[in-house]
């Protein structure tokens, strides 16, 4: 372990630590705010911080490891980051806000954080000219070929996303992550074919059960913004039970896999998730991503809540009906995401503190009961 390791706070999230948390929050928040994070005994709260929008600036770090930090004391205990995410800015933000939050009393044991990686890293900028900057930076490097290059944007090798888990773990100054993702390896099937890219995929998920060994990580699992949405004859569709089957190869005959997590889009607007049924169980069974991925044992974290914040400017005529006790559109949007049978964790990117009282007035309201969100659901339909 080399000095830059040393630095790094030991820990991840346990069961122990996580119910201490929700015990913080008994006066304010209901029990109904946390659930467990599936397989497991870790309490997560249902609404967690996202760290992808905002400009490039400090004023902007600023805002979001304050942000974090107040989440963190608020009963938000899931924080979501990516290591090309600001161009390496939100990590270091959110190793801010973690800090801060640790020095008034919360502990790591206590809250979950996720990273992800697939997305190239442009750490000065986006460059002019992404492909010399891909040759100089990760090929002449050793951790890629041009051949795991996708839109000059996303690099699918063992090397290259071990590379990025281990810069996020510095940029946040975690010595472990809860969970690492790999943002949408989807982007590269139209260039390479799903075979192949499950191929890709099965070498970095192998790398990443190494890294559950080497306690950088607990868990992994992966981000997608189309693969669990679009139809099964799409190009684009990824069956879970296909990507559980590479994580059980991965993991080596006789062990037990550690894929634990899908991210994907749902919002009013975006609710194939849970209406198409597309995916198979292995039981026989056909349901939505979101009823497979329960059996199956997977948790689910919904992205994209806002709409790329479209949600939180435009009412949505059912919800309004639907929700008229909450506040504002935003909130409304928020509730009826974390409201859906099935999903975890609903996740808010935010770079602005104002915006974090409409997140935090929500976790003080009890998700609705699943009769009044169909009601409210078949008429948005």
């Amino acid at each position: 372990m080399n000095a830059a390791e040393n630095t790094l706070i030991p820990g991840a999230a346990n069961s122990v630590g996580s119910k201490a948390y929700v015990a913080r929050f008994a006066d304010t928040l209901a029990e109904e705010h946390f659930s467990d994070f599936l397989n497991t005994r870790i309490k997560l709260s249902s609404l967690g911080v996202g760290t992808f929008p905002g400009a490039v600036d400090d004023v902007t770090d600023l805002a979001v490891a304050a942000i974090i930090a107040q989440a963190l004391q608020s009963g938000i205990n899931v924080i979501d980051t990516g290591a090309n995410y600001r161009f390496g800015r939100a990590g270091r933000a959110v190793g801010a806000g973690i800090a801060k939050a640790m020095a008034a009393g919360i502990r790591r044991e206590e809250f979950f954080v996720v990273g992800k990686g697939g997305f190239l890293t442009f750490t000065t900028g986006r460059p002019e000219d992404p492909l010399a900057f891909f040759r100089e930076e990760v090929v002449a490097k050793g951790l890629g070929k041009e051949e795991d290059l996708a839109g000059n944007v996303h690099c699918l090798s063992p090397e290259y996303i071990a590379w990025q888990l281990d810069d996020l773990r510095q940029q946040t100054g975690l010595e472990t992550l809860d969970v690492f993702l790999v943002d949408q390896p989807e982007v590269h099937i139209p260039l390479i074919g799903k075979e192949r890219m499950y191929q890709k995929l099965l070498q970095v998920f192998t790398v990443l059960e190494q890294a559950v060994q080497e306690n950088k990580i607990r868990y992994y699992g992966i981000s997608t913004f189309n693969a669990c949405r679009v139809e099964t004859d799409h190009t684009l569709f990824q069956s879970l039970t296909s990507l559980i089957g590479l994580a059980e190869k991965a993991a080596g005959e006789g062990n037990r896999h550690h894929l634990r997590v899908v991210e994907l889009p749902f919002n009013a607007l975006m609710p194939e998730a849970y209406t198409r049924f597309s995916q198979v169980t292995g039981q026989g069974n056909i349901g939505s991503t979101i009823q497979a991925a329960f059996q199956l044992k997977l948790t689910i974290m919904a992205s994209h809540t806002l709409g790329k914040g479209l949600l939180a400017q435009e009412e949505i005529p059912s919800l309004l009906e639907g929700i008229p006790e909450l506040a504002n559109a935003a909130q409304r949007a928020i509730q009826f995401v974390r409201s859906t049978p099935g999903i975890g964790v609903t996740l808010v990117g935010m770079s602005t503190p104002l915006h974090l009282a409409d997140f935090l007035a929500v976790a003080k309201q009890l998700p609705l009961p699943k009769e009044r969100y169909l009601a409210m659901f078949e008429k948005e339909k």
